[in-house]
């Protein structure tokens, strides 16, 4: 469900999200990681209910969006496969391995295949640094990853 319109059911169960939290120390993640859960990416037209709601600004909210690689302002594929794009990860041949992959499945970061099934986003580090080059799809993680490898994660995902 998109809230594209911004529905009344979407507003009260925005609202719902925000109240579960709203008393919380630090409760802007929670919210953020609860509205992604119900609608897939974090609405533009929920960014601003969320600033009044927590009396910050659209920016503020925007800059959290935007930095976390786990939060998305569009909605994305069923399947998102993350490439890690760290400094360990480029030393060992993650920008020949990024490029492969783009080339392979059509798409380039931040994009979604033309069947909706996959999107592909780049990471700033999976934790997999000394098994470098790393990518992740869902909770699988892969390391020492190369075309060959990536192409069976995403077979085996059904993407």
């Amino acid at each position: 469900m998109t809230m594209t319109a911004f529905s009344a059911d979407s507003r009260e169960r925005l609202d719902a999200i925000i109240a579960a939290h709203r008393d919380r120390e630090g409760p802007l993640l929670p919210i953020l990681h609860d509205v992604q859960a119900e609608w897939g990416f974090i609405p533009e037209e929920a960014q601003p209910v969320l600033a009044e709601a927590l009396g910050m600004t659209r920016a503020e909210i925007h800059g959290v969006v935007s930095f976390y690689h786990d939060f998305r302002d569009k909605p994305a594929g069923s399947h998102v496969l993350r490439l890690c794009r760290a400094e360990a990860c480029q030393s060992m041949g993650a920008d020949a391995l990024a490029d492969e992959v783009r080339a392979a499945l059509g798409i380039d970061f931040h994009e979604t295949t033309p069947d909706g099934r996959l999107t592909l986003e780049p990471v700033f580090c999976l934790g997999l640094c000394a098994c470098a080059p790393s990518a992740q799809m869902g909770e699988r993680l892969l390391g020492r990853a190369d075309l060959g490898k990536v192409q069976r994660m995403v077979a085996e995902a059904g993407a």
